[in-house]
């Protein structure tokens, strides 16, 4: 076993770990079936949402998808698979992985109670990471257990307020294709949460490159037809309206995961509902990505430092890459409020991180390229 130690902060501080901005490379969709899709569809615009609607309005008709079933990285398998057949050559990285990953590993400095449960394999020079879903399910068991509070909102309730968020903020097209009978009544709209927009990038760390799928919720525009220009995306949150430096400190934390997921993705964007204790919506503010990090550190109570994020994970991807070198299944693993994360071989193989099609797809691209050699 290897361990990485979180702790001291004090040593990633001083570093300037160089960063490539994302770029995306690829993308898919799941469409209203979850239904896997080699195109945009279900990509989505953003346009104002009513104020004063209540988030909880439509709970019982919610079509919620069941991600019991552990997809591991399938979708974005696929799409890489279909753009080295139309590319001709093969999707170089030293990490392939979705976003929630990074996620937790580039937030593990300051949130202690990020525990978290991880598979990696090694293939042609490539370190696979995904989710380990049946550590996932035995969590989300646990939580379902406990009691909750007389009077406090449930779990379920809570994450769907973001759901209707987002329903009441999306259209299907570029505002002036889309009817204005359409837009005003997205309160009334059935909440589903089965369709999706991925957006695969490339991006790095350091010394480490990075292909990374993740879900985007909305364009602010439209996507540019350019390739090399940025996309303005926007990543949509709820928080509880502040009244309380204790609300403050607790919204500033929030943020840290805001800000990761969106600077992972190259979402320049962030709009945050603002709602009341029982879920009505009262107000919008937008903050930009970039200024995030400098924001907290001058105006709010510094309970994080971007720059640490950073060279914290440009330095833990680096000993992955020095640890998992040789076939087989790792766990990547932190306990709650643990200062290391534990790295260690669990089995020999792949294990079904890799799909049959993706294995069978690159063991005959290299055997092209062997046979393009001779």
């Amino acid at each position: 076993m290897s361990s990485f130690d979180i702790q001291p902060l004090d040593r990633f501080a001083s570093r300037n770990s160089a960063i490539k901005r994302p770029k995306e490379i690829a993308y898919f969709s799941y469409d209203d079936q979850h239904q896997f899709r080699l195109d945009d569809s279900s990509l989505r615009y953003y346009y104002p949402p009513c104020l004063g609607v209540s988030l909880s309005a439509g709970f019982d008709t919610f079509k919620k998808l069941d991600d019991s079933a552990d997809d591991h990285l399938e979708g974005l398998l696929k799409t890489i698979m279909e753009m080295e057949k139309r590319d001709g050559k093969r999707c170089e990285a030293d990490f392939v992985t979705w976003r929630g990953m990074m996620t937790k590993i580039m937030t593990a400095p300051y949130d202690h109670f990020n525990k978290f449960e991880m598979n990696a394999t090694y293939f042609q020079g490539t370190i696979f990471i995904e989710e380990n879903h049946d550590a996932k399910l035995a969590d989300r068991e646990k939580q379902h257990r406990q009691r909750p509070r007389p009077g406090a909102i449930s779990q379920d309730m809570m994450s769907y307020w973001g759901y209707k968020f987002e329903t009441l903020c999306l259209i299907p097209d570029q505002w002036d294709a889309v009817s204005r009978d359409y837009i005003e009544n997205r309160e009334h709209e059935i909440v589903n949460n089965h369709a999706q927009y991925c957006s695969i990038v490339r991006t790095g760390f350091g010394n480490a490159s990075l292909v990374i799928g993740g879900e985007v919720d909305a364009v602010w525009d439209c996507k540019p037809e350019d390739k090399e220009l940025p996309i303005n995306w926007v990543e949509l949150k709820t928080a509880e309206e502040i009244q309380s430096d204790g609300d403050k400190l607790k919204f500033e934390r929030k943020l840290l995961k805001f800000w990761a997921q969106s600077f992972l993705l190259g979402v320049p964007k962030i709009i945050v509902g603002f709602r009341t204790k029982d879920g009505i919506l009262r107000r919008i503010e937008e903050l930009s990505t970039q200024k995030l990090p400098g924001n907290v550190k001058r105006l709010g109570k510094g309970s994080w430092d971007g720059n640490v994020c950073i060279n914290f994970t440009a330095s833990f991807l680096d000993f992955l890459k020095a640890t998992i070198t040789k076939d087989g299944v790792w766990r990547i693993s932190r306990r709650e409020k643990s200062p290391v994360i534990e790295v260690f071989k669990v089995h020999e193989g792949h294990g079904q991180i890799l799909t049959p099609e993706f294995l069978e797809w690159r063991q005959q691209q290299l055997a092209r390229e062997v046979a393009g050699m001779l």
